[in-house]
């Protein structure tokens, strides 16, 4: 078994407060779950208005693919906000 994890960190611009930043958040979060069973969460900077910090966790039989399938979360949540993703740590 086999569990990789990446912390996101997306700049939101557009965000004036907290409000503004849920709203990009649970959006990208409910599209994420929606297209993949993956466990996500806002983990850092919650009260940052335009700071938005994401854990992902992915558990899979083999390392392969557990790979191949965090590097597609990755780039589905980039393709799928309009916040700028700044910053991935893979661990």
């Amino acid at each position: 078994m086999t569990t990789l994890s990446a912390k996101l960190t997306f700049h939101i611009s557009h965000a004036q407060s907290l409000k503004d930043k849920r709203m990009v958040a649970r959006s990208l979060l409910d599209k994420t779950r929606k297209k993949y069973y993956v466990s996500i969460a806002e983990v850092d900077t919650q009260e940052a208005h335009q700071i938005l910090t994401l854990g992902i966790a992915v558990v899979s039989g083999e390392y392969s693919h557990a790979e191949n399938m965090l590097d597609d979360i990755i780039r589905f949540m980039e393709r799928n906000t309009d916040a700028e993703l700044v910053s991935v740590i893979k661990d």
